[in-house]
């Protein structure tokens, strides 16, 4: 089976949703482990517009990067700029893939409705991208 790391800067929010929609597009497949160069906790944005999408992720956890060092991971994908600048070297074959995708967690709206727009939107976003991912590569 496939080892899979979604690597953004604080394991809260992108790469929390990644690892949501990778646990169940990739299921049998790969196995599925998030992380961050840092750790934020968990965005309760990011668990409520994946609930809207029948996905739960309040299970999870904010995770450091460092905790995998040990992993031989087949694919590591950075989902922000800076987690691409700040990933650690990897060993063996991993297969490294970047996609920024934007914090919904920065956006600041006129009202809250605006910002669950924009959860939903970078949702999508990252949905749609690890659909490809997945038909692809596993």
């Amino acid at each position: 089976m496939k080892k899979v790391l979604v690597l953004c800067t604080g394991n809260s929010c992108r790469s929390q949703i990644a690892h949501g929609y990778l646990n169940q597009l990739a299921a049998g497949k790969a196995e599925i482990f998030s992380a961050g160069v840092e750790t934020h906790g968990l965005n309760p944005g990011a668990i409520a517009t994946m609930l809207e999408d029948g996905i739960d992720i309040s299970g999870n956890t904010s995770n450091n990067v460092d905790e995998y060092t040990h992993i031989d991971f087949d694919y590591v994908i950075t989902v922000c700029d800076n987690a691409l600048e700040r990933c650690p070297v990897f060993p063996g074959a991993v297969r490294q893939l970047h996609q920024n995708f934007p914090d919904p967690s920065k956006f600041k709206g006129a009202s809250e409705e605006e910002n669950k727009a924009e959860f939903r939107r970078v949702r999508n976003l990252i949905k749609e991208y690890l659909q490809n991912f997945v038909d692809n590569n596993l």
